[in-house]
């Protein structure tokens, strides 16, 4: 059995992952703040640590994954002042709507999505200990800061030193909405103010006010996976200051390590370009299904680069994708086709060789190309055999299952002929096309077939079934 070892920002070593309890791997993603649609680059990490909760699982080993939803920031309460709303009115939308994108990318879900607000109680706590600590101080408007001077080892995940931070605090790293501006300090508790906050605000031993985003992640990771856990994982833009700031304010108030292991992903450029609205390059995952795109075809593209390198997203990319996935559905179709029943012998040493290359790959950091060279192989292989003829029905079958336990993994192999991430009335059209042929009233049939070419599919018949297929532009 291969061991999974993953890259540690914090170590800047691979590691081989073994549960602190021995037992269940813990592990806590940074979530959505819900005040708009995710976009691509949000997905592009989504689906990476979709990709390492497979892995954990293909490996044999429990998974207990927290994803928190922030939904108490400036955005949010600015939205919700201006429009006469409340939070949750504001929210929701985006919450559902965020379900619904895992559901198209395939992303499987968490077993809990923790609400910021949820939380509170929890947060106060942790910010009374720090204060009783003399770790956090309240600052003349009424805010908690937390002094990073008193945790020596603050940088040690960003690899930055604290004498860098501080001569640089009035020119900060990373703008963060909820730091002070004049220290390199971190807000814990951000004051009431009625003219700017409207009635949105908490009661707290320490005043009226809400809480700083870092502090948020810190009360629901401890509360729902313990006070040192496995995994925490987030995109590079979270390295500083947010994990680090977690990091500094959980292990001040539990005296336990945090995280044992930190994962990020790197940016996603579009056209090899930061993603901007001003540059008309920013891509919502609804925008991509409206230009014809599927969640399949977005997925594939968002999966095949490593994690730790940037990955560049582009339309035409997107359009090879639909190539690939198209390759594999006649790869399985062709299987499932297969009638022969003599068996060859010629099928094992392939999938032996795919799939040893496919888990060596997979548990190296996840390294993710030559895990799919190894599929892109055997297919090729595959398909010679088939040409020649020299592959039975039962050894067809073989390939089905190795390719059903990759795509355990993937999530992006055709294995429904019909509905091949298709728009639901897309597939309506074509089973109610199957049902008119079959009733031989070739007038619907045909009615269907033509809507069917009007929405840029054609329909190919096999013997084991139709299914549509996305015409080339």
């Amino acid at each position: 059995m291969n061991e999974l070892r993953l890259y540690n920002t914090e170590s800047r070593e691979k590691a081989r992952i073994v549960p602190l309890d021995g037992k269940t791997v813990r592990m806590y993603t940074c979530g959505p703040t819900v005040y708009n649609f995710a976009h691509i680059g949000n997905f592009r990490t989504y689906v990476f640590e979709d990709l390492l909760r497979r892995t954990i699982k293909y490996f044999g080993i429990p998974l207990i994954h927290v994803m928190n939803i922030t939904d108490v920031e400036d955005k949010i309460i600015k939205t919700a002042i201006e429009k006469k709303m409340t939070l949750k009115e504001v929210t929701q939308p985006f919450i559902e709507a965020f379900f619904e994108d895992l559901n198209t990318l395939y992303i499987e879900k968490a077993e809990y999505y923790p609400l910021a607000t949820d939380y509170i109680p929890e947060m106060i706590a942790i910010i009374e200990r720090l204060l009783q600590k003399e770790i956090a101080y309240t600052s003349s408007d009424g805010s908690v800061y937390y002094n990073i001077a008193k945790f020596p080892s603050y940088g040690r995940l960003s690899h930055l030193h604290l004498e860098t931070l501080e001569e640089g605090a009035s020119q900060r790293i990373v703008a963060d909405e909820y730091d002070k501006q004049q220290a390199a300090d971190f807000v814990l508790w951000k004051s009431y103010d009625p003219t700017r906050d409207a009635n949105i605000y908490w009661e707290s031993p320490f005043g009226k006010g809400r809480p700083g985003w870092h502090i948020e992640c810190s009360a629901m990771a401890m509360k729902l996976l313990g006070e040192s856990f496995d995994i925490h994982v987030g995109g590079v833009d979270n390295i500083f200051p947010h994990h680090e700031n977690e990091i500094a304010q959980s292990e001040a108030y539990s005296c336990k390590p945090f995280a044992k292991h930190w994962l990020h992903s790197e940016h996603l450029l579009v056209d090899h370009k930061k993603m901007s609205k001003s540059l008309g390059n920013f891509f919502t995952l609804r925008d991509l299904l409206q230009k014809g795109f599927t969640g399949s075809e977005v997925r594939y593209l968002l999966l095949q680069a490593h994690y730790r390198t940037q990955l560049n997203f582009s339309l035409q990319g997107l359009e090879a994708a639909r190539t690939v996935l198209s390759r594999f559905s006649d790869f399985i179709e062709r299987l499932k086709n297969i009638e022969e029943s003599h068996s060859f012998g010629k099928v094992g040493a392939i999938l032996t060789a795919a799939e040893n290359l496919f888990n060596q790959s997979l548990a190296d950091d996840l390294n993710i190309s030559p895990a799919l060279a190894a599929l892109f192989d055997m297919m090729r292989e595959i398909n010679i055999l088939c040409d020649k003829k020299e592959i039975g029905k039962e050894e067809a079958l073989l390939v089905l299952k190795l390719l059903r336990s990759f795509d355990t993994v993937l999530k992006v192999l055709p294995f429904d002929p019909i509905a091949l991430d298709l728009p639901k009335e897309l597939s309506q059209a074509l089973e109610k096309r199957n049902e008119a042929r079959r009733l031989k009233n070739w007038k619907e049939s045909d009615h269907w077939r033509d809507f069917i070419l009007s929405q840029g599919y054609f329909i190919e018949d096999t013997p084991t079934g139709s299914r549509l297929k996305k015409e080339k532009r």
